[in-house]
């Protein structure tokens, strides 16, 4: 039956009338920092980029507009019909995080030899978009192909790397989408961790998905990773909406123009090794670390094999490939964390791995800087705390430290430029300055060996500027040498002279080519 005009008079109401309002939200950020919003809405076939640099507010905005914290209920209201709970999807770190921490939680096979608790599975998480009644399996299988899924579809989330989650927690999310009901869906940088292969594909569903029958709010701190279908922004500056409307209107503002330019601070001298900290001799940083035909699988699912590769001393190394390769597997096997290294030809500083060495030992030479570190620390860690536990490879400090380590770590923050921070807790700190605390963190003892899984991710152009600048210098004026983990090309320190890039073997799973510069 053709629409009368009432009808069409009342869909244009509708539409017009705001998913999302929020007005006059006052939010408490730990101690000292307040997000203040007088006005915000958003509208049905909106599609928002909130612009900012790390710590203006963007994510507090979200979680306040995805009624996920306890001030929403205050300062948000939604249209009749529209339930955040079921309605508004989210893909970000954090909730990636959230994910992890749930499975890990409910993991029961700790307590029993023979059970395999692979948790959340990634079929189970991208159908509970929809209710039961309403799963197409047509539809879900195209959505898989698409964002290539296949081979992960019955595996856990908490065993995938952290690009694959993210294309997960994407599927979940467009895989929601319905006719009858418009959707919001939260992107806090989608294409952070992702290998460019993805990222094609993931752009390609994301314009399928910003039309006029859904919402997005993009959460974006680099000018060059605004989406293209992005058709409103706005600008956000010490939590703080400073402007907002059309593309157009405010992407030539003043404030957008200011917020884009980068102006990076960098310590011209770094600090000291501190005494009585365990050292490495010149014969055992001759060749740092020595791997001959060493594989990695997990149950019957091959993850590498006939890897070799050597890194001698002069040697800054790049590590390249595709989501779920096993690069952070490759690192784990060298850091002390994954017992698959013993009884494999892995050698580090001299010495073979299972030689009798402890796993103490062997973090001893290693600094870390990855999401997964920066996962484990949550809430009750002062900054300056964070900075010192470094000295003993621990989360958090639970050992005596002295005036010579608080010293160290307080050279190391003032070498990253947020020495101010010392007293702050870190979980109240923003996401950017809290990359920067963990990299003085692994540096307080200056090791032999950074291993740096993707720092740059979710930082703005300032902070990964100030990053890569504090690498070259750490190359440049002290011992340590650099593993650096990337799928952003050119971004890296210029101070990289190895390149491992990971490619498919005959046999299954990825090896390795190495490349010295």
């Amino acid at each position: 039956m053709p629409q009368t005009d009432q009808d069409q008079s009342a869909a244009r109401e509708e539409n017009a009338t705001p998913l999302v309002t929020v007005k006059n939200a006052i939010c408490r950020i730990g101690r000292n920092k307040t997000l203040k919003v007088e006005q915000f809405e958003l509208a049905k076939g909106q599609h928002w980029c909130i612009f900012g640099g790390n710590g203006a507010g963007k994510s507090v905005l979200a979680r306040l507009i995805a009624g996920n914290r306890v001030e929403s209920a205050n300062y948000v209201s939604y249209r009749d019909g529209f339930d955040p709970k079921l309605d508004i999807f989210i893909v970000s770190f954090e909730e990636q995080q959230r994910l992890w921490q749930r499975d890990n939680r409910l993991d029961i096979s700790e307590f029993s030899a023979a059970a395999q608790d692979q948790g959340t599975l990634v079929t189970e998480l991208i159908e509970s978009a929809r209710r039961e009644e309403e799963q197409d399996r047509a539809e879900l299988g195209a959505l898989v192909d698409q964002m290539d899924l296949a081979a992960v579809i019955n595996k856990g989330i908490r065993f995938l790397s952290s690009g694959q989650v993210r294309k997960v927690l994407l599927a979940r999310a467009i895989y929601a989408k319905s006719d009858d009901s418009p959707k919001l869906l939260i992107l806090d940088e989608p294409l952070e961790s992702i290998d460019w292969h993805s990222q094609e594909r993931i752009a390609t569903a994301l314009q399928q998905w910003m039309n006029e029958n859904n919402s997005t709010l993009l959460l974006c701190r680099r000018k060059q990773d605004i989406l293209p279908a992005v058709n409103h922004l706005a600008v956000m500056e010490d939590l703080r909406l400073i402007e907002q409307g059309s593309l157009e209107k405010v992407a030539s503002s003043p404030g957008f123009h200011r917020l884009t330019k980068t102006a990076v601070h960098q310590s011209s001298r770094l600090p000291f090794a501190v005494d009585g900290h365990k050292t490495l001799d010149e014969e055992s940083l001759a060749v740092l670390i020595e791997l001959c035909d060493v594989t990695a699988s997990y149950q019957d699912q091959l993850v590498f094999s006939n890897i070799n590769w050597v890194m001698q001393a002069h040697h800054h190394v790049l590590v390249e490939g595709p989501n779920g390769c096993g690069k952070s597997t490759l690192l784990s096997l060298i850091d002390g964390d994954n017992h698959k290294a013993y009884g494999q030809q892995v050698t580090l500083f001299g010495r073979k791995k299972g030689s009798g060495e402890t796993v103490w030992d062997v973090k001893a030479h290693f600094g870390i800087v990855s999401n997964e570190l920066h996962n484990k620390y949550i809430r009750g860690w002062k900054v300056l705390d964070v900075v010192v536990s470094g000295f003993f490879d621990s989360v958090g400090l639970y050992d005596d430290s002295g005036a010579t380590e608080s010293g160290a770590a307080l050279n190391w923050l003032a070498a990253m430029g947020v020495e101010q921070l010392g007293k702050h807790y870190y979980h109240e700190i923003s996401f950017g300055q809290q990359r920067l605390v963990l990299l003085a963190r692994a540096m307080v003892k200056h090791p032999a060996v950074l291993i740096l899984d993707e720092p740059c991710v979710g930082l703005d152009d300032t902070h990964r500027q100030m990053i890569l600048q504090t690498l070259d210098a750490i190359a440049g004026q002290t011992d340590t040498r650099l593993i650096y983990v990337s799928h952003v090309e050119e971004e890296k320190p210029e101070c990289i002279n190895q390149h491992i890039k990971f490619i498919p073997s005959a046999k299954g799973g990825y090896t390795i080519q190495v490349v010295n510069l």
